[in-house]
């Protein structure tokens, strides 16, 4: 009897699958498979040169596939994807799966869409994942450099409550929702960096090759007389950078380097996340935009069908500050012990009133998610005219310091040259 392969979709669990059956005809074994419960969308005959062990082939393709994978996903510069991209992906995956497209097939399209090419092997493989039998959030799994925790179980609670398309649109939409801050605070910050760069080569132009020509012209004009506090300052200021260019470069570059050392251990993260929220203007900004990121990513995994504790472990990693971290652990404990989440947020004294007011009427009438997302959006929102606040001070501020620095530079030059032509006069 003639052999067939075929790729058919599990009309329980949504999975496609893949397998080999017998049958006098193709249409034969598209009604057997109907009847176990299979939608079948590929079903081919078998090669008589393939007929010999099939089943064999799928046994060593099973036990390593596990190893195989996990060789495939550790794709040297695969981290190269960005959050953009990562967002793109997901909101197309959603598209799909929303419009009844089985995963794997979605999978597929996707990957052949890819431009990255680390990122076209990632979803290919994660396609590989399902084809054998396992779920989206197994193929997740296999890649945490590229997706969250807060994605891996945002995933895992779509698959459990059978809404995953709905979670995926979720995920998405958080995710856009956070590029979208941080595109902001990125363009913030743009043009004051912008400027510093342009005062740093000015400021440096003048002390490496116009100051040095100057002090000539004091030296054989003045012969000997003193010059001014200032002007000596300069000039002392030109001579170090010019005898010692490597060496202060390399000071500069090497504080730069302790300073992002020291902010990767428990206490320089501490400290610098203390500064941070302490810093006028800054820290209102920096605790806006935590408090936003902080209610959105629970008020999404709580949708999404996430447990609590769960939920608030995911957001305490995720927290991006170690002060708002360490009070995320504290509700969590008081939530292990039978609480809710108002209080202790309250009792943290890290979260503004209006954040613990809001959640506790969310307990109270239930709808807690929805109320974490209103919070977010209010916040967001306020981050958003906090950045446009600071890009409006910092730029005139940053002008004016440029200014100032030049001006010393040249009223420090400018003195002498009053000396000399009053002695020429």
């Amino acid at each position: 009897m003639p052999t067939f392969t075929y790729t058919a979709i599990d009309a329980n669990t949504g999975r496609e699958e893949t397998g080999v059956s017998s049958g006098s005809t193709s249409a034969q074994v598209t009604q057997e498979l109907k009847a176990k419960g299979l939608f079948p969308t590929r079903v081919e005959p078998v090669k008589k040169s393939d007929e010999a062990g099939p089943q064999k082939r799928d046994r060593a393709g099973a036990t390593s596939s596990d190893s195989q994978l996990h060789r495939s996903w550790s794709l040297p510069g695969m981290a190269v994807v960005s959050g953009k991209e990562l967002t793109i992906f997901t909101r197309q995956l959603a598209t799909l799966v929303k419009a009844g497209m089985p995963i794997l097939r979605g999978l597929e399209v996707l990957a052949r869409q890819q431009r990255i090419p680390a990122f076209k092997k990632i979803v290919e493989q994660m396609a590989e994942t399902i084809r054998t039998g396992r779920s989206l959030s197994d193929s997740v799994a296999q890649n945490e450099k590229i997706f969250s925790r807060l994605y891996l179980n945002m995933v895992k609670a779509g698959e459990a409550s059978g809404a995953l398309d709905v979670v995926l649109q979720r995920l998405a939409e958080f995710m856009e929702k956070t590029q979208k801050i941080k595109g902001k605070v990125q363009a913030a910050m743009t043009y004051p960096l912008i400027i510093m760069a342009v005062a740093l080569g000015v400021v440096g132009a003048l002390i490496v090759f116009v100051i040095p020509r100057f002090e000539s012209i004091f030296t054989n004009m003045l012969k000997g007389q003193p010059l001014p506090k200032l002007t000596q300052f300069v000039l002392g200021l030109s001579e170090l950078v010019q005898n010692h260019l490597l060496i202060s470069g390399g000071a500069v570059i090497a504080f730069g380097f302790g300073i992002r050392s020291l902010g990767r251990t428990t206490k320089g993260a501490r400290i610098w996340d203390r500064l941070l929220l302490l810093t006028p203007v800054l820290g209102d900004l920096v605790l806006k935009a935590t408090v936003a990121r902080f209610t959105r990513t629970l008020g999404t995994l709580l949708s999404s069908g996430v447990s609590i504790l769960q939920a608030l472990q995911i957001t305490r990693d995720t927290a991006g500050n170690v002060h708002v971290a360490e009070a995320v652990d504290v509700v969590q404990a008081r939530v292990k012990a039978g609480e809710g989440i108002a209080r202790p947020l309250e009792s943290t004294g890290v979260f503004p009133a209006m954040v613990s007011s809001m959640i506790e009427v969310g307990e109270e009438t239930g709808k807690l998610p929805d109320m974490l997302d209103r919070v977010a959006d209010t916040y967001e929102e306020e981050v958003d005219n906090a950045v446009n606040a600071l890009t409006s001070i910092l730029e005139p501020v940053m002008i004016v310091l440029m200014a100032v620095v030049v001006g010393t530079i040249v009223i420090a030059l400018f003195l002498p040259l009053v000396r000399i032509i009053e002695t020429l006069s």
